[in-house]
This record gives C-alpha cells, structure tokens and sequence, in this order.
C-alpha cells in the first residue's frame, strides 16, 4: 500500500481528509476524528536513516496507534518499527513501501480508529461509590 492508497482507504472508510498543519512539513498529513480531534493516523515522508535503514534517501510511513500489548510484537515483523517521533509504547511505524501487506495496513489503521475515539461509556465518579 502506498500514501495514495491509504488517503483513499481512510476517506472511504471513515470519511476523513488528510488535514497539513505544518508549514516546515508541508507533505505531512494528519487524520482525526471529527468527535473529538484526535489523531489516528499521521503519514509523512521521512529519512531511512531515522527507522534504523543504512539506505540513502526517504520514505512514506504512516504512524498509527496501537495497543501497548501488541507493540512489542508487532514491531518484529517487516517495515513495522518503533514510532518516530511519537510515544514508542502506545504507536508504531509502519512503512509504505510494499513491504507491508495491505490488509494488515487497513487492520492497524482500524485499530488506531478505535482506540483514539471517543469512549462509548464513561464510567462516572458516582457509578463508582458504593451506596450503603
């Protein structure tokens, strides 16, 4: 899957558009929710050197959050890595290059969604009391 393709997924599925805030990074795109603002997923176009490759040059990856239990053993599988420039314990790397399938690409990418949305229930303080 490359940066077009996961643009079009994301707006097909969950009817969002990439937004550019930064002028210094004019090719980096963040996608969040309308609900709540958060962000799920933010594509940009990076050096190797910054994911650990020896290679020259540059490449799309798109940072995705992710469930800290699942990081440690997702990030051992091909063009998956540690997140740049994002909390390494709750998001992660992934490259778009090919080197990743693209089904699993559209599942981390739904994952990201459900874990940055808004909470179906909150507990509140009173729930939590126990009446006597």
């Amino acid at each position: 899957m490359n940066r077009k393709d996961l643009d079009k997924y994301i707006k097909e599925v969950y009817n969002v558009t990439a937004e550019f805030p930064w002028l210094s990074a004019p090719s980096f795109a963040v996608y969040r929710h309308d609900n709540n603002q958060k962000w799920f997923a933010v594509i940009m176009e990076i050096p190797k050197n910054k994911l650990g490759m020896e290679e020259e040059g540059s490449i799309n990856v798109v940072n995705l959050k992710s469930d800290p239990l699942l990081v440690g053993s997702i990030i051992l599988d091909k063009g998956i890595y540690p997140a740049y420039h994002m909390n390494k314990n709750h998001w992660i790397t992934v490259c778009l290059d090919g080197s990743v399938e693209e089904e699993k690409i559209m599942w981390l990418v739904d994952v990201s969604f459900e874990l940055t949305d808004k909470p179906k229930y909150k507990k509140k303080k009173s729930d939590s009391k126990v009446q006597k």
